[in-house]
């Protein structure tokens, strides 16, 4: 029998092999597009338009940044970018992570280090980095939960982190259509990576 195809081609016209990600492969242009129209919560959000994982990581890089504010720039790159495998594989909820098992980390961590060689990242971040980043993540989980996920904030405390910060609390998210999402995130990407040339010019 023929060999399952484990690649997708992208609209940039690379070819994208899910089990051996090659970095040239990767485009910012696939990832901002691809995470514009993956939904957040599967799907279960209010609003006009649904909540996309470019919109989550832009909160998140945000509030890495007020958790961080002394963080290098390459690590605000990597708090964008640390969802940025799911333009392939999409969005799973930890539920479904949980029940497909390690392989679907393993593909998370092949085309994560695929991304961060792109983009002049290590492919394994320091520990610290990654802790402050999950903080970030976990947080920008409750913002959603309470603001567009039906969470009560009762609820939302015990699976989520509430923010300790009282602007972080009081930060409005936003929903907006996916080209228009996909456009700020290429624009702080495009920041990012001109701060990064500045730092090593």
């Amino acid at each position: 029998m023929p060999k399952p195809r484990a690649w997708q081609r992208m609209l940039s016209g690379r070819r994208l092999d899910l089990l051996d990600p090659a970095p040239l492969d990767i485009e910012i242009e696939d990832i901002a597009h691809g995470l514009s129209f993956v939904a957040r919560w599967n799907g279960q959000t209010r609003g006009d338009f649904p909540y996309s994982v470019a919109e989550h990581s832009l909160l998140v890089e945000r509030l890495f940044s007020q958790i961080a504010p002394k963080a290098p720039v390459r690590w605000r790159l990597a708090a964008l970018l640390h969802d940025a495998p799911e333009y392939v594989i999409g969005d799973m909820i930890s539920p479904v992570k949980a029940a497909v098992g390690p392989d679907y980390s393993a593909m998370d961590e092949r085309l994560t280090a695929a991304v961060h060689l792109r983009f002049g990242l290590p492919a394994v971040l320091p520990v610290s980095v990654k802790r402050q980043i999950k903080k970030a993540d976990r947080i920008s989980a409750w913002l959603e939960a309470t603001q567009i996920a039906g969470f009560g904030e009762t609820e939302a405390d015990r699976f989520f982190l509430r923010p300790a910060q009282q602007q972080m609390c009081r930060l409005a998210l936003d929903l907006r259509p996916p080209m228009e999402v996909k456009a700020a995130f290429l624009d702080r990407h495009r920041a990012l990576m001109g701060q990064l040339s500045g730092v090593n010019a």
